[in-house]
């Protein structure tokens, strides 16, 4: 086992405040937004439509309104709607065909690229433009900007849940059997070998979910292949079935097959997949930094300060590097720029200045 340990690991505490500066918000490009002075006419309410699944956006805005974002509040009150993410493509283009979309909603990753229904209607707003004229475009990190532009193909979507991904580990769990950070694929194994011949679940994955399972594959395809792996996939230039892409199918079904993922993980939720790790019953959890607000929770038994941060390690021979960590934005959520009046604006630049710092 390789006893380096790289000063890449964060207490949670320090990189919540690194992760939550720029969870203020990003925007547009040249082609398909809104305009930012397009004559939008304030709604009723400043009505955000919001998956079912992310409750936390909609405290974190019940909190603005409550405090820092009281006026624009009492000036246009703020109205919460909802639905399944599952539905999202099909809810949000009949709201669209009905003239009738949110001021603020959740929309598909297609439907607001430059030649996606809403980007090339002009139905999402231009972020950057309307930002810059608003004075507040600096509060947007540059990282932030760039993941979206390189998501959506424009800057369309605020970054409530920019994060970055890793593995999520035990220190004392660690501490306990004298391991020490992998920085390879074939030592990551040996970790997993050594935590389940002690009794912990090596890695808590919610098989349930699905994507903390295809994200492993996918990072395993990153460090062989390279961080173009699924561009090449897109663009043509290599096939899924490809020997060096159904390696990657292979080594997350023999992860599976060692029990690295313990019993009954093909069911297991997201929330009982946290609550291993946090309860000290798990050594390891592949997560984004979207996990912090579970760790420094009084849910989390084992302590933030013994949970420790670490890249997916390198495949010896591949193509990717370590110190690549995969980043994202979250869903998108767009501008309706129809409703984009004075007072809607107004919140768009209060969210901007105060949400990073309360989140």
């Amino acid at each position: 086992m390789n006893t380096r340990r790289k000063s890449r690991v964060l207490l949670a505490t320090g990189m919540l405040a690194a992760i939550a500066v720029p969870l203020a918000a990003c925007a547009g490009g040249d082609d398909g937004g809104g305009s930012a002075d397009g004559g939008g006419t304030d709604g009723e309410a400043f009505t955000v439509m919001s998956a079912n699944e992310n409750a936390a956006l909609r405290d974190q805005l019940d909190a603005l309104a409550a405090d820092a974002c009281s006026a624009e509040n009492e000036a246009l009150p703020l109205e919460h709607r909802t639905i399944a993410q599952a539905d999202t493509v099909q809810q949000v283009t009949l709201l669209a065909s009905q003239d009738a979309l949110p001021s603020h909603f959740i929309a598909g990753t297609a439907q607001v690229r430059p030649d996606g229904d809403l980007g090339a209607g002009g139905l999402v707003m231009d972020y950057e433009e309307a930002f810059k004229e608003a004075g507040i475009w600096d509060n947007i990190l540059p990282a932030a900007a760039s993941t979206v532009q390189n998501v959506y193909g424009q800057m369309v979507s605020m970054p409530y849940q920019y994060n970055l991904e890793g593995i999520w580990y035990n220190r004392e769990i660690f501490d306990e059997l004298g391991l020490e950070e992998p920085q390879t694929y074939d030592e990551l194994l040996e970790v997993i070998d050594a935590t389940a011949a002690a009794g912990y679940v090596p890695l808590a994955q919610a098989g349930a979910d699905g994507w903390p399972l295809t994200r492993l594959m996918g990072l395993y395809l990153f460090r062989t292949i390279g961080p173009d792996a699924m561009e090449m996939i897109r663009d043509g230039e290599a096939s899924l079935t490809d020997p060096e892409y159904v390696a990657g199918a292979q080594a997350l079904q023999d992860l599976a097959l060692s029990g690295a993922f313990g019993d009954g993980f093909i069911s297991r939720p997201g929330d009982a997949a946290t609550a291993l790790l946090m309860s000290g019953d798990a050594a390891m959890k592949y997560d984004g930094t979207w996990l912090l607000s579970n760790i420094n929770s009084d849910e989390n038994l084992v302590g933030a300060e013994n949970i420790g941060f670490m890249p997916f390690p390198a495949v010896e021979g591949g193509a990717g590097d370590i110190d690549q960590y995969p980043a994202n934005a979250g869903a998108a959520m767009a501008i309706n720029p129809k409703t984009y009046g004075p007072d809607t604006e107004a919140w768009f630049s209060c969210i901007a200045e105060n949400y990073g710092a309360q989140a």
